[in-house]
């Protein structure tokens, strides 16, 4: 664990409302476990975006609640998606939901994959890292993108937030 970041349950800042325009910090409590160190030397203070990136995600889907935020590497992420989606990889982002009152879930992103995916497409890591960051908040906020509908809405809902964060449409030019 990386020095200023927080264990479950410790060390949490409600809001977590830095930087946003027109947000609310009412009824928001944002952890961010910082697990694997290279996150930092790739975005610089990643626990403040990924805290502002939840919350404006959240503000977007009028949710509130708690949600934890954990920065891992693809081994770890990996063997979360083995356990709960049986798929043997890592992916860029896992949203699990929270179960109980008060508790939205929790977000798990690989920093292998985000760092290759925001090469690969030409993005900065950190407005990738905060794209994805939101998806999983708004997964946890309810939102899906199984359906031709339910997707465009989600895009739409990630394209605001990014507006919201100052940081380009993830969505613009994609094909």
């Amino acid at each position: 664990m990386e020095p200023g970041s927080s264990r479950p349950g410790q060390g949490r800042r409600k809001g977590a409302s830095a930087g946003l325009r027109n947000g609310s910090a009412e009824s928001v409590d944002i952890s961010v476990i910082l697990a694997a160190p290279g996150w930092r030397a790739s975005i610089k203070r990643p626990e403040a975006l990924a805290r502002r990136a939840a919350h404006a995600a959240l503000l977007e889907a009028g949710a509130q609640g708690a949600v934890t935020v954990f920065l891992a590497n693809d081994r770890a992420v990996k063997q979360m998606n083995g356990r709960h989606r049986a798929k043997a990889k890592p992916t860029n982002v896992l949203s699990f939901p929270g179960g109980m009152p008060g508790y939205l879930g929790d977000v798990a992103l690989a920093l292998g994959v985000v760092r290759r995916e925001a090469r690969g497409a030409g993005r900065r890591v950190a407005a990738h890292f905060a794209h994805l960051v939101a998806h999983g908040a708004l997964h946890l906020a309810g939102h899906d993108h199984l359906q031709a509908g339910e997707a465009r809405r989600m895009e739409r809902a990630e394209a605001r937030v990014m507006r919201r964060l100052g940081l380009p449409n993830p969505w613009r030019g994609a094909t």
